[in-house]
């Protein structure tokens, strides 16, 4: 038996922003926390949301202690500020970081049994919804408006807590391109490339079915043809991007990833690596070590992406064509091709360990240990 789970509602598209008051007031909701990291309150992206609250009449409150890498901590702040502040649903404005600290916040609201937040890692057992939450996403990335996953940094032990509960989907998602806008060139392609990752790890791993096959592959062809020009901010590379990121985040919430996330992850964890960058530096090294078990994905891959002739090419031809217009998407919006920068060699074991431990890696379509991940990363060096 498989499942698939999505938002009850979702919009998309240049304008789509106005249906946050519309929502909020069809479903006799009364004031907002909102949630949003202090960079996009200072430079006036987050005002876009509360001005359309604020021109239907609709009370809130802002929430911005939010990191990069939200932390247990944040989440915990965010309880306080919700019960204190009298809310009754949350808006999620940002990126992953905002988001999933919204979906931790609402879950412990309605389920205070969870309160210390370590208990909500992997598939927490929690009886209730989360608080309602709408989600405006301002990167075009990490679909945690689709998803029903989250990650919550454990700074105490040095590591990322991958939290996955149906309870937590935002009810509605708000994908307006517009909101994207002012992202710079790096975030862009960091972020747009953690979305083309999904989409891979989606597509290839274990729990992969006709369904989410259908999701993942539109989002490949979406992405590869929206990335490029989003980084260099056009109209149709961002509306496409806003579009792939999320068609990629409807997949892989429903079937999980792989490795490429599962070594992403203690990156983050120990050095604050930005995830889309570990991401896009990870994912054609992942892809050579799991093509042996993908059957003909990677022909599929390799056209969404692109690649002319693949239905001519062998099995070892279209394998390394699908790693390659990887690569090259990667190197054409700047990411870096190696960890050099990032990774300490006496670091690997612990990221090795962390990354066999982590939440994603069952799912990897290639089964794996410690001493292989490890070789991954210095592979990477």
């Amino acid at each position: 038996m498989n499942r698939f789970i999505l938002n009850e509602t979702s919009y998309h598209g240049k304008g789509a922003l106005a249906a946050v008051a519309e929502e909020a007031k069809n479903r006799g909701f009364k004031k907002a926390l909102i949630c949003s990291d202090p960079d996009l309150i200072k430079f006036g992206v987050t005002k876009k949301v509360t001005d359309v609250l604020d021109g239907a009449g609709l009370a809130y409150e802002l929430f911005s202690d939010i990191k990069p890498n939200p932390t247990i901590e944040n989440v915990q702040h965010g309880v306080e500020e919700f019960k204190n502040c009298g809310a009754d649903y949350i808006i999620a404005v940002g990126g992953g970081s905002s988001m999933d600290t919204a979906k931790g916040v609402g879950i412990i609201i309605n389920n205070p049994e969870f309160a210390d937040v370590r208990s909500l890692e992997g598939v927490a057992p929690t009886k209730k919804p989360s608080v309602p939450i709408i989600a405006v996403p301002t990167t075009a990335g990490t679909a945690a408006e689709v998803t029903i996953n989250y990650v919550i940094t454990d700074v105490e032990k040095n590591r990322k807590m991958v939290c996955v509960d149906p309870h937590d989907i935002p009810v509605v998602a708000v994908v307006d391109p517009d909101m994207m806008s002012t992202m710079p060139k790096s975030l862009t392609a960091a972020t747009g490339m953690d979305a083309l990752t999904h989409a891979i790890e989606g597509y290839i791993t274990k729990g992969a079915w006709e369904l989410s096959d259908m999701f993942h592959l539109k989002a490949i062809e979406i992405i590869a043809r929206s990335l490029r020009g989003a980084v260099e901010n056009t109209a149709d590379g961002r509306e496409g991007m806003a579009l792939g990121q999320y068609v990629a985040g409807m997949g892989f919430s429903n079937v999980g990833l792989g490795i490429v996330h599962s070594m992403a992850h203690p990156l983050g964890a120990l050095y604050d690596t930005p995830h889309g960058i570990a991401n896009a530096i990870i994912l054609p090294t992942v892809m050579e070590y799991n093509a042996p078990v993908t059957g003909e994905k990677y022909r599929d891959i390799a056209k969404a992406m692109g690649v002319k002739g693949t239905e001519n090419m062998s099995q070892e031809e279209y394998r390394k064509a699908a790693v390659d217009a990887v690569r090259q998407l990667s190197k054409d919006v700047g990411i870096p091709d190696n960890l050099r920068d990032i990774v300490k060699p006496e670091d690997v074991q612990f990221l090795s360990e962390s990354a066999f431990a982590d939440a994603c890696r069952p799912g990897n379509p290639r089964d794996t240990s410690v001493e292989e991940i490890a070789e991954l990363y210095r592979k990477l060096l």
